[in-house]
């Protein structure tokens, strides 16, 4: 996924607490909604760079070396300028693009169900 094309805001922005708990009718659930979503987009973009960075992985000095460095620096700068991952959740969640289950209510619509 491309996360620089994402309309998520590059700086912290204050948003209505309100807002957040419509999907849920709980804070508390959307925040760790919007929790496990951020450790899922941080995860995505380190595999990413670790990949990417994996190929100028080499073992020898030599003068080739400064300009892979270059090209590291530049794939470096590109990830810092991304957004934060949290911000990239929270306006996942906001724009209603994050899908989660809950298991208890899951459990519990199964039970309510079941034949008697």
């Amino acid at each position: 996924m491309d996360y620089k094309k994402s309309k998520a805001p590059v700086n912290t922005v204050t948003r209505n607490i309100m807002d957040l708990c419509d999907n849920t009718d709980n804070i508390y659930e959307s925040v760790a909604i919007i929790s496990k979503r951020a450790n899922q987009i941080s995860a995505e973009i380190k595999q990413d760079l670790s990949k990417k960075l994996a190929e100028f992985a080499s073992y020898n000095d030599s003068l080739e070396e400064v300009f892979e460095n270059r090209e590291q620096i530049e794939i470096s700068r590109y990830y810092e300028k991304l957004p934060k991952s949290t911000l990239l959740a929270t306006q996942e969640f906001v724009d209603g693009n994050v899908v989660w289950r809950d298991l208890n209510k899951d459990a519990q619509n199964q039970d309510d169900n079941a034949p008697a």
